[in-house]
């Protein structure tokens, strides 16, 4: 099943470039500092992660993430464009529920770990912090 652009208000390149920034500019700091500063002793502590990580994998995986998460918006939120905060918070709702599926229960399901019940909280926590800022971010990035 394709999905076909609304015709009515048809994604800019503008919007979609402007939507990869939304994402990458706030997640890559967010991320770094979650994960390598503040809470690095406690995802050490958890052993699921490398001693030494490969940061330019990271980026790259926020760069797929970005473009993704950019070229869907205009496509779930065509011409119901109310209000940039309401539509962000609910597509940041969507799309956080999607992010923390992988990013957290999939990793609680495939990883050996010292505590699920440490990581899933932590995890929860970042996810919902970056898709608070991310969705209002992409919402005014997409606005007409």
């Amino acid at each position: 099943m394709a999905i076909a652009p609304d015709t009515r208000h048809p994604a800019s390149a503008r919007g979609l470039w402007l939507g990869i920034a939304a994402y990458l500019i706030p997640t890559f700091p967010i991320a770094y500092v979650w994960h390598l500063v503040l809470f690095e002793p406690q995802y050490h502590a958890l052993h699921i992660y490398r001693a030494d990580p490969i940061i330019p994998f990271g980026l790259a995986s926020m760069m797929i993430q970005a473009v993704i998460f950019s070229w869907v918006f205009p496509r779930v939120f065509a011409g119901h464009r109310d209000s940039i905060l309401k539509d962000g918070l609910l597509y940041g709702l969507g799309a956080g529920l999607l992010s923390w599926s992988f990013t957290t229960l999939a990793v609680a399901a495939k990883h050996p770990m010292a505590s699920i019940s440490d990581y899933v909280p932590l995890e929860t926590a970042f996810t919902i912090l970056q898709f608070l800022v991310v969705g209002p971010l992409t919402a005014l990035a997409h606005r007409d």
